[in-house]
């Protein structure tokens, strides 16, 4: 049921979830000359992960000020930081100076995250919510495409230009205050008594599922180049990953009222299993194909899904708090999944995650059995 939003409203909360992904993937294809010109070069990788590691870090701070200012008011403080700290990074130079942004930068996700996904639940109920929800994943994919693309083109231009993308911000602020309306926020502050005993198992399964997915991301650019093949190649890939999720999310609401949620998740954790042992044995292009579809298959059918199961689970007082919990489970396995590198070579990396998928998966599956939420 929808309770008063525009469909330019609704566009408008769904754009905003695009900006998660993005804080990453925008500087991506011209890492390398932006480290160079940061002074931060013998440290590129961090300009991607840290963001990661502010949304982990700084989530409970997210999440007090949703409680304190309401989500609407939270959301639009998280978009202004957003594009500040964003873009502002390119007029920074040395390490201390920008690794301190890019990790406030994760704090500003993290409230753009939990704010976004609490005001779209507030404007939808029941099915209504799952499908919105489902349709949040797909933006989220989708963004991950668009803005690889473009940051890349951006690069081509300049090194400094890919930053702008993260101004795309104040435009999501300016459509905030235009299409979507204020809801009534319930801001009492939050209790741990407000988290229900399952909604850490579905922390839990947020977490090893971003494990389980971004080990791949992270193994298969390695293992394509020993393969001989490029940058471009690689991305193309992915992005085929990502488009494969969003078919899976656009799916997930009509498995879940067929199956159920617990077999809707039990169905990820299997694809994700599937895909990775696909990586670790593929010899020839469509086995890598076949792990790629699979890969996808597995984000798309849970992410969304934990996102819905945190808002239903959450006292209206509680969710913005629950949210941003979520944000850190999701960060926090993004952020896990780097240490699969460690292992030596990609295969071992590969097997590893398709037995973390097997076994969590079922494990987590049956720690639900008793106080599945409604479908």
């Amino acid at each position: 049921m929808n309770t008063g939003l525009s469909s330019a409203g609704a566009f408008t909360l769904l754009a905003i979830a695009c900006l998660t992904i993005m804080v990453g993937c925008v500087i991506v294809p011209g890492l390398p000359t932006i480290a160079g010109h940061l002074q931060v070069s013998q440290a590129a990788g961090w300009l991607v992960t840290l963001p990661s590691l502010g949304v982990v870090l700084l989530g409970p701070l997210a999440g007090v000020c949703i409680a304190r200012l309401g989500t609407y008011r939270a959301l639009a403080w998280g978009l202004f930081a957003y594009g500040l700290l964003g873009a502002g990074g390119a007029l920074l130079k040395g390490m201390p100076l920008v690794l301190a942004d890019r990790f406030l930068l994760g704090g500003a996700t993290a409230l753009v995250m939990a704010a976004g996904t609490g005001l779209l639940s507030a404007f939808y109920q029941g099915s209504a919510r799952l499908t919105m929800i489902a349709r949040q994943g797909m933006s989220i994919e989708l963004g991950g495409v668009i803005f690889l693309f473009i940051g890349g083109v951006l690069a081509t231009i300049g090194w400094r230009w890919p930053f702008t993308l993260y101004l795309v911000a104040w435009l999501f602020l300016l459509m905030l205050r235009l299409w979507v309306p204020r809801p009534a926020d319930k801001r009492a502050a939050a209790t741990p008594a407000d988290v229900a005993p399952l909604l850490w198992r579905v922390y839990a399964t947020a977490f090893f599922a971003m494990v389980c997915f971004f080990t791949a991301v992270i193994m298969l650019p390695v293992r394509f180049h020993t393969l001989g093949l490029g940058e471009a190649q690689t991305g193309y890939f992915l992005s085929f990953v990502s488009l494969v999720a969003v078919g899976a999310a656009w799916l997930m609401p009509r498995v879940v009222a067929r199956a159920g949620e617990r077999t809707t998740l039990l169905l990820a954790f299997l694809a994700y299993g599937a895909g990775q042992g696909m990586f670790a044995l593929a010899a020839t292009l469509p086995l890598y194909i076949l792990g790629g579809v699979l890969l996808g298959l597995g984000f798309g059918l849970s992410v969304p899904l934990v996102n819905h199961q945190t808002v239903a689970q959450s006292p209206v007082a509680a969710r913005g708090k629950n949210l941003a919990r979520l944000s850190m489970a999701i960060f926090s396995g993004q952020f896990c999944a780097s240490f699969m590198a460690l292992l030596p070579g990609t295969q071992p990396a590969f097997w590893a995650a398709a037995l973390l998928a097997l076994a969590a998966g079922p494990a987590l599956m049956m720690l639900r059995h008793s106080g599945e939420t409604p479908r």
